[in-house]
């Protein structure tokens, strides 16, 4: 089944750069770490993966209802959809 969610995309995919010194503010402000980043599609909230100890992409998923992300990883172009928990 197919993510039901694509109307909530309205950011391009980001660039090599626009992922160049990109932080998880709310890590940075908790002085936490984090392993990999997310970026929001919808509102472009950048935060720290599931692996990471805060969660915060999946968690400002659920709080904002913004359910796609896309890694913020060099020479990753994927996203997922937390809702729908697929890969898109």
């Amino acid at each position: 089944m197919p993510c039901t969610h694509g109307d909530m995309i309205k950011l391009p995919v980001p660039s090599e750069g626009d992922k160049r010194g990109a932080v998880c503010e709310d890590c940075v402000a908790e002085g936490s770490r984090w392993v990999h980043l997310r970026r929001c599609q919808t509102c472009g909230k950048v935060g720290c993966c599931d692996s990471s100890p805060r969660r915060h992409a999946s968690k400002h998923a659920q709080e904002a209802g913004h359910p796609v992300v896309t890694s913020m990883e060099r020479r990753e172009s994927w996203s997922y959809c937390f809702v729908d928990e697929l890969f898109i």
